[in-house]
């Protein structure tokens, strides 16, 4: 077998309340050669049992056990004998690590040609999520820097009061590990993580800390780093000792900075002593602790701040969701029914509000406002009982940006349009178009505010698009189950763009990259049932459910008029695509045929569409699109290019009217839909098929009768959702490890 690129070593000790969701983050990385060592340091409780259900769902999941206690740092070391990987990460059984984080880690850390890589890390606790802090600050925190013995001892003194370098969790270079002669110190209960940087650093390795945030450092009652007592001190001073006594031609600046962490360690001790004789009701030798070492009694301050927050969260204690929250993660500009996509993720919304749940909307970037500063959210966003934007006031249905840039944005593209309309040139005045908000990169402020935003209580986060699924790292919400909301199946929306030539609006993925995205997901959410099939082969261990756009339909056929046809369509390339080629090929025939006829374009599309000719008249967006359903004798879709489930087609359907479409728009639905529209391949037959439904109100009608049977047996809401809200009625603990806790099995475990 190839070795793994990572080895990934999580030291376990009685650790089964949090075990489970450690190491699913670690198996949740973007990195299909990596191995989870699980080394387990003589537990007691339920450990073992979950490790090797989850070992045995998971061959990249190992077990090294140890009958015997012997402390985190003989744990490790077991890891780093056992591993295969090039380089070894190391994850705490309590901790967490965001799906990425060992892939980018290892990439910088080879462009960079460093041994030793570490990024920040997110604090939390039982606190609510607001309340996580990030541990580096300063220049540490806004580039990536390299480390030198010297600068690690200043930042890693205990109890200094600034960010403890000595908590990161670095991704090493294990060849180099292993050539170094350095192994955790096994005498060592706390601390172990920061004796090994330290002499790592003194044997010549090349550390480096990159600003990024990968890992959740939690802080609970029982975490080790909190159980601080006399017997841990002394082993870290003897370490600090050792380390001096390593590196006898030190610097004078390196002497100074070990004198320092020692006299740091000192001064922890005399508190630490101090701290346990008042419990001990010995006031007395408490004075005496603290005047061998004056300097102890400033560390006070952390007890009592800790006291100060348990007294507040028992009188202000975070109350928990008394209904499942179901959080929407979007960064499209959702501000009601406007185009396909929005309408339909406020459908899935209004889905999840009928099944009892709660269904909240996060936009954790402002770039989903695109250049407009200045927002009105229809009456349709109440489906949602929390929005949190990032970078933006509320008030009430007004959403106002907060960075100025925006304004700016909004004044040139203004500018540009009323340039364009008096035929003066616009290229100077630098409005750009906003770049496709759903498929930028995520910075990091994004990923705080979803850690902020989303709570602990959660059951499921929805991410709108497969890039969304970044969110699902972020959140603290360990218990909630995860889906991705596919609109469409990218790679093959790219496809389809370049087989017609056309450049397509939204950011494209190849296939890899995408099935990467949905993999993150217990659960995919396709629109329609071919692409649904298409990702159950690719991802046989995700969940797939369909769940197409659902509509009400009207009470009978709506033939219309004779001479008035409607296109809908929302500024995107298909609808542009599709526009231009029926007014370059299939309109003028149309008008030579039926002098009278008009042709009426609703929608974004409106704005990007070439000048209308004689007969077309663009109406832009229409609030409100029944009037011109019901008016209109043909409504068509002559879409060349896209994937996904055309979203309008349903919706003109489920208005009773006959429709002619071309093979791309009825993608998804060819089986149920071909009896119900008419098809036309090529502009000739095109133009025929509207001029024949045109000349009889009778097939119209007819038509519109098959077309509002389709809905009311396929897509309406009941029918059109039930995969969804049966998934959103079952039980959202995690199955594995309630498997594990069934069965209590004897793990497979080695080296016993």
């Amino acid at each position: 077998m190839r070795p793994p690129m990572v080895s990934v070593a999580i030291a376990n000790h009685n650790g089964a309340r949090f075990l489970a969701n450690a190491i699913a983050s670690a198996l949740s990385q973007d990195m299909p050669d990596l191995e989870v060592i699980v080394a387990d340091d003589a537990s007691q409780d339920d450990s073992l049992a979950i490790a090797a259900a989850m070992a045995r769902q998971d061959p990249r999941v190992r077990i090294e056990r140890s009958v015997e206690r012997e402390g985190p740092g003989a744990a490790r070391n077991r890891a780093i004998d056992a591993a295969r990987g090039r380089w070894l990460a190391v994850l705490d059984s309590d901790d967490l690590m965001r799906p990425g984080r060992l892939a980018a880690l290892v990439d910088e850390a080879t462009k960079a040609n460093a041994d030793v890589i570490a990024d920040d890390l997110l604090v939390f606790d039982e606190a609510p999520p607001w309340r996580v802090r990030r541990l580096l600050r300063g220049r540490r925190a806004r580039a990536a820097s390299w480390l030198t013995l010297e600068s690690y001892l200043h930042e890693t003194r205990l109890f200094g009061g600034g960010a403890n370098l000595g908590f990161l969790k670095p991704v090493t270079n294990l060849r180099k590990l292993r050539s170094s002669g350095v192994r955790y110190d096994e005498t060592l209960s706390i601390g172990e993580d920061q004796d090994l940087m330290a002499r790592l650093l003194l044997a010549g390795l090349r550390a480096r800390i990159t600003p990024s945030v990968g890992y959740f450092y939690r802080k609970h009652a029982a975490s080790t780093s909190h159980r601080l007592g006399v017997s841990a001190i002394d082993a870290m001073a003897a370490a600090a000792r050792r380390l001096q006594a390593a590196s006898p031609a030190a610097s004078p600046a390196l002497a100074r900075a070990m004198a320092r962490q020692s006299a740091a360690i000192a001064t922890a001790g005399a508190f630490v002593r101090s701290v346990d004789a008042l419990k001990a009701g010995r006031p007395t030798e408490a004075l005496a602790a603290l005047a061998v070492r004056p300097s102890a009694a400033f560390l006070f301050r952390m007890p009592m701040a800790a006291a100060a927050k348990r007294l507040l969260r028992r009188r202000w204690p975070a109350a928990p969701s008394d209904v499942g929250e179901v959080w929407f993660v979007s960064r499209q500009r959702l501000v009601g029914r406007c185009n396909g996509s929005s309408a339909y993720l406020i459908d899935l919304a209004r889905t999840v509000r009928a099944a009892g749940l709660s269904p909240r909307l996060v936009q954790p970037s402002p770039m989903s406002l695109g250049r407009w500063p200045i927002l009105w959210l229809k009456p349709e966003m109440r489906v949602f009982d929390a929005i949190a934007w990032r970078k933006v006031a509320r008030l009430g249905p007004l959403v106002l940006a907060l960075e100025p840039s925006r304004y700016l944005a909004a004044a040139r593209a203004i500018a540009a349009q009323l340039s364009r309309r008096a035929r003066l040139p616009s290229r100077w005045i630098g409005a750009e178009r906003a770049p496709y908000a759903p498929g930028a990169p995520w910075d990091e402020e994004d990923r705080l505010f979803v850690t902020r935003t989303i709570g602990r209580d959660a059951r499921l986060i929805l991410a709108d698009y497969a890039w969304q699924t970044e969110a699902f790292g972020c959140a603290l919400a360990e218990r909630a189950r995860t889906g991705v909301i596919m609109h469409d199946l990218l790679h093959l929306r790219a496809e389809s763009f370049r087989d017609v030539g056309q450049p397509d609006s939204a950011v494209s993925l190849d296939a890899l990259t995408e099935i990467r995205l949905l993999a993150r997901a217990q659960a995919v959410i396709a629109i329609q049932a071919a692409e649904a099939k298409a990702v159950a082969r690719l991802l046989p261990g995700v969940r797939v459910l369909t769940a197409p756009i659902a509509f009400e339909p009207v009470a009978g056929p709506q033939p219309g008029r004779a001479d008035e046809i409607l296109f809908v369509g929302s500024n995107t390339a298909p609808n542009l695509d599709g526009l231009s080629w029926l007014l370059e090929t299939v309109w003028p025939t149309l008008r030579t045929a039926l002098p009278g006829l008009k042709l009426r374009v609703a929608g974004g599309v409106c704005r990007v569409a070439p000048p209308p000719p004689p007969g077309v008249r663009y109406h832009g967006f229409v609030d409100r699109l029944e009037r011109l359903y019901g008016d209109a004798g043909v409504v068509i879709s002559p879409l060349w290019a896209g994937s996904g489930l055309k979203i309008k087609l349903i919706e003109a359907l489920a208005q009773g009217k006959a429709c002619v479409v071309t093979p791309v728009t009825l993608q998804g639905v060819e089986a149920e839909a071909s009896e119900a529209v008419v098809l036309a391949d090529a502009a000739a037959p095109f133009a025929e098929a509207v001029r024949g439904l045109l000349a009889s109100a009778e097939a119209r009608a007819d038509l519109g009768a098959r077309a509002l049977a389709l809905v009311r047996a396929r897509f309406r809401p009941p029918a059109a959702h039930s995969e969804l809200t049966a998934w959103l009625g079952e039980d959202p603990r995690s199955s594995l490890v309630a498997a594990a806790m069934r069965e209590r099995a004897d793990p497979v475990v080695r080296n016993e």
